[in-house]
């Protein structure tokens, strides 16, 4: 959820990037423990070409980079690419040598499962997609998924019981 930037419906990846740096620290407790901000449009030098990566943390737990990409618009397989590639820098120039391998987000407006599931299954990197929101669901649709949820649980915990 980045409600709490108060974004405007129709926002550019500037706007995202701008806000979750005004109140990175609200970003940071949204991520969870144990990250650590390192860097902001991150530079990267392959090949004598410079690239950037919209943000960049540590996770002290993970022991290892995280990238984050943002895309304003729906997950985009290609996407997935440039995210591997920023992970494969960030891994030869970037990651100590007790540190783990980089993992990426990659932080879109929509997904749709079946397509993130085809650009994923062939994929050996470490990247998760996401999909972000700019204000909370409707009150009765967060009640129904609680309920139905909570009837998961019930089911299930009567099959194994």
């Amino acid at each position: 959820m980045v409600e709490f930037l108060d974004l405007p419906t129709a926002h550019s990846e500037t706007n995202l990037h701008q806000g979750l740096l005004s109140r990175l620290r609200i970003f940071l407790i949204e991520l969870g423990r144990d990250f650590c901000f390192v860097g902001s449009e991150y530079p990267l030098q392959v090949g004598g070409r410079d690239f950037s990566l919209d943000l960049l943390f540590f996770h002290r737990g993970l022991n290892c980079l995280v990238a984050i990409e943002l895309k304003v618009g729906r997950f985009e397989p290609e996407y997935l690419g440039k995210l591997d590639f920023y992970l494969e820098a960030l891994d030869r120039n970037v990651r100590k040598p007790h540190e783990n391998p980089a993992i990426g987000v990659l932080l879109c407006a929509s997904k749709e499962d079946e397509v993130v599931e085809y650009a994923l299954n062939r994929s050996l990197s470490p990247a998760l997609i996401a999909q972000y929101q700019t204000c909370l669901p409707d009150k009765q649709l967060l009640q129904a998924k609680l309920h139905e949820f909570y009837a998961l649980d019930t089911a299930h915990t009567e099959n194994v019981g």
